[in-house]
């Protein structure tokens, strides 16, 4: 009896489930619709049920099929608001402070979920941020073996110096460039994740046509994830248990870990600075808790002195010590250098201890930055930390061993793309391929697919897709001598530019060396709005930097044409030297180049190569020394003209 009583409860609530009118959660109070086209309002009912939808002088009738979804499509309207939608059926939904304007996906990895917070500048970006015409919903984090129909949760915010430190800083600079000019509401759906890779935010159905991946998706299995969220946790017991000596999830003192005295010498080791997922120790997908520890020799003459303790960037928050005592604290702030003063009186002749407690609540965990970041500084001695530090496993985050986002193609498409269809947009915003450097060459047909598959989701033909060329950061040294990753990534962004409707910000200027997320958002947002002002909303300007277009040889010399001058080359350098230029002969082997303008040309040479065949563009990890721009200020577009066989070629993705 009672079995029955359970089962007429769950038929039951089924039933009520769909007898009530219900939209998705992208809906709701605060959202911005899209002007000038028509706007899908869709949602579940009670099958054969009749629904009403009410906007501004609009009323539109459907009725819910067989299986409850029902849908009507509101007329266009201009920009204006604030307006109520009323959605009735047996029972009746309202949504207040509604406006109309111009709606925009930002999505990608981490550079596009970077929050206004961590922006250069920020306070003052904040404490002025009174725009309450821009709002942005942020996605839930979620993955999906099959396709959403609804996000888990979501609310549309009004941007305000309370709320808008966690909206996307590419998306706020870009809409609050949009703002200034259009003076129209900007509605941002912020549907981002850091460290993911393009296959995960693509649909099945477009690997399946795609003859470049139609293998790969075949190889698929049919993924259970709670079932391989609990064998991911046990094989990161297992290789924890294994890495500690057995050790892991005994009851241990924590406290001791800081002391000068606690024996370490059973603890594994690891180098540092780098990111624990990198280090070839079977930590890639484990957040939680990680105590690091250094032994540190200080002179006589040092014991006693206060210093200045120096440890690059953490992921995320960390507790410091020195010989037991605590000297600094830093919580959530990934992107941010630690330094720590060190109070007289806690430095020793001889041995001493540096201990941090790391913790990491996602992505990537750790000590991380350049070598020269990690130092011990007393006086005008100065101790390198850099090298090997023992470490041990704290604890991991319940839940943190699931799925992730990258262990199978589709698994973003599914949760945070197809539950946002179709409501209407005016275009997207992409800043994405970090994740994708190593298979650069592949991405000139993963990322195009992505893009197109984006598009007959929607259904609203080829619709604005502009995106975020990656910026300068050091990634692996990576150069034309020895083969860089990033430059073929950023070749084959450029050459995504072939689709209609597209465009891309060039931001080699403004990266960060040692940074893989330049805190400059100001300006990527900025050089996408030129891109939107120009091609979409009829304000004509410049709004890329030059491109190349064309070669030839003559004396030993090569001449370059460029599209995109502007009202003309410009060189950032006082003395009118242009930079980020090499040449080749047909040996391959690239020299850096002299170079200067001849107008709207750049006459490129080496004395090292009479004979040249080829030239490149800050081709390379790291090309902040290009300095070739128009006068409005955009950069050069890094390029090759040679077609010379690249480090990424012929590496695909697989499924594990």
């Amino acid at each position: 009896m009672k079995k029955i009583a359970t089962l007429f409860f769950l038929l039951f609530s089924f039933y009520l489930s769909f007898a009530d009118v219900q939209l998705p959660k992208i809906f709701g109070d605060n959202m911005v619709l899209q002007r000038d086209q028509s706007v899908p309002i869709w949602g579940w009912a009670e099958a054969g049920e009749k629904i009403t939808v009410q906007f501004n002088q609009q009323k539109k009738e459907a009725k819910a099929d067989k299986n409850g979804k029902w849908m009507v499509k509101l007329d266009a309207e201009p920009a204006g608001g604030p307006f109520q939608l009323i959605v009735s059926g047996k029972n009746t939904i309202s949504f207040s402070n509604v406006l109309i304007g111009e709606v925009w996906i930002c999505s990608g990895q981490s550079n596009m979920e970077f929050q206004v917070r961590s922006a250069m500048n920020a306070a003052k970006e904040i404490q002025s941020a009174d725009y309450p015409q821009i709002r942005q919903i942020k996605i839930p984090n979620t993955v999906s073996s099959t396709p959403k129909n609804d996000i888990s949760s979501g609310q549309w915010d009004l941007c305000s110096p309370n709320t808008v430190s966690n909206f996307t800083a590419v998306g706020y600079f870009f809409a609050r460039e949009l703002y200034n000019k259009l003076h129209v509401p900007i509605g941002l759906i912020n549907t981002s994740w850091g460290g993911t890779m393009v296959e995960t935010w693509t649909s099945r159905g477009a690997f399946e046509k795609s003859d470049e991946f139609k293998s790969m998706i075949a190889s698929m299995p049919n993924l259970d994830l709670d079932a391989l969220s609990k064998q991911n946790e046990k094989q990161m017991l297992d290789k924890l248990k294994t890495l500690q000596g057995g050790s892991f999830g005994d009851a241990v003192n924590t406290e001791e870990w800081k002391d000068i005295n606690f024996d370490d010498s059973k603890w594994p080791k690891m180098k540092l600075p780098g990111l624990w997922e990198y280090q070839g120790l079977g930590l890639e997908n484990l957040d939680g808790v990680v105590w690091f520890r250094k032994t540190v020799n200080v002179s006589d003459g040092n014991a006693g002195k206060p210093a200045k303790l120096d440890l690059g960037k953490i992921d995320d928050s960390d507790d410091t010590y020195v010989n037991g005592t605590k000297v600094g604290s830093t919580k959530n702030q990934y992107d941010a250098n630690r330094h720590y003063e060190i109070p007289a009186g806690v430095l020793k002749a001889g041995k001493n201890i540096i201990s941090v407690r790391v913790e990491d609540t996602g992505g990537g965990g750790g000590i991380n930055g350049q070598p020269e970041d990690l130092q011990l500084t007393v006086g005008d001695k100065v101790y390198s930390l850099a090298g090997e530090w023992v470490f041990r496993v704290e604890s991991i985050i319940k839940g943190s061993m699931s799925v992730g986002p990258n262990s199978y193609p589709t698994l973003l498409f599914n949760a945070m793309i197809n539950p946002l269809v179709p409501y209407a947009i005016r275009g997207a915003l992409w800043y994405q391929g970090e994740a994708n450097a190593g298979r650069a060459y592949e991405y000139r047909q993963s990322f195009p697919l992505m893009i197109n598959d984006w598009r007959q989701q929607w259904g609203q033909g080829n619709f604005p897709f502009y995106f975020v060329q990656l910026a300068s950061w050091n990634a692996n040294n990576g150069d034309s001598e020895h083969g860089s990753t990033w430059a073929e990534l950023r070749e084959a962004q450029t050459r995504t530019l072939s689709l209609p409707n597209t465009g891309m910000s060039v931001t080699t200027d403004i990266g960060e060396s040692n940074d893989i997320h330049p805190k400059n958002k100001q300006d990527v947002g900025k050089r996408l709005a030129a891109i939107a002002l120009n091609n979409v909303y009829g304000q004509t300007m410049e709004y890329s930097g030059p491109v190349y277009q064309s070669m030839k040889t003559e004396s030993g010399k090569i001449i370059l044409s460029f599209t995109h001058v502007g009202s003309g080359l410009m060189i950032k350098d006082k003395y009118g030297y242009i930079r980020g230029f090499e040449i080749a002969g047909k040996d391959q082997h690239f020299y850096y180049a002299k170079a200067y303008a001849d107008g709207n040309r750049v006459v490129v040479y080496s004395d090292l190569v009479p004979e040249p065949v080829e030239v490149r563009f800050a081709w390379a990890d790291d090309p902040n020394d290009a300095n070739l721009f128009n006068n409005e200020g955009f950069p050069a577009v890094p390029f090759r003209t040679d077609q010379w066989k690249g480090i990424t070629e012929g590496v695909k993705y697989a499924i594990k």
